[in-house]
């Protein structure tokens, strides 16, 4: 028996997995079993894309506020039509907007990044940890992830 370790370089993230096959089918199926591995890879990819996609255009097209305060903000006032988290936000605050949101009826959408690549799929040079959607614009992000 041999073991594969498989880095997936595709996604942001650094992942290995470990599997065990036998000599011979490590010699005649190595290839096979890559291309296993980038497909299964290649599917959870797929979502953040189209969400990272969809962001672009509400950041160039419609009206959104960064950050934790602001988005707080807009809560109370009722004007945040959707709310994105990043999944490294504090609980205390996950649990703050979450109360809030449902308080407002207001959809909460955990983001599937950090907010290193929250902030990078808004097209900022900083972290986003929070960020509220006031109006959408040309982007179906608030019919379509309710969707989802």
């Amino acid at each position: 028996m041999d073991w594969i370790f498989v880095v997936d370089l595709l996604s942001y993230k650094f992942c290995v997995w470990r599997l065990k096959i036998d000599s011979q089918t490590s010699k005649k199926h190595s290839g096979d079993i890559f291309k296993m591995v980038v497909a299964a890879s290649k599917k959870g990819k797929k979502t953040s894309e189209t969400t990272n996609t969809r962001l672009k255009l509400v950041m160039k097209s419609g009206k959104v506020v960064l950050g934790w305060k602001s988005t707080v903000k807009g809560l109370r006032n009722g004007k945040v039509k959707m709310i994105l988290v990043a999944t490294n936000t504090q609980p205390l605050k996950k649990s703050e907007i979450n109360y809030l949101a449902m308080l407002a009826k207001t959809q909460v959408h955990h983001y599937s990044g950090d907010n290193i690549a929250l902030g990078q799929a808004c097209g900022q040079f900083f972290n986003v940890s929070v960020m509220g959607i006031l109006d959408g614009g040309d982007s179906d992000i608030l019919t379509a992830t309710s969707e989802n």
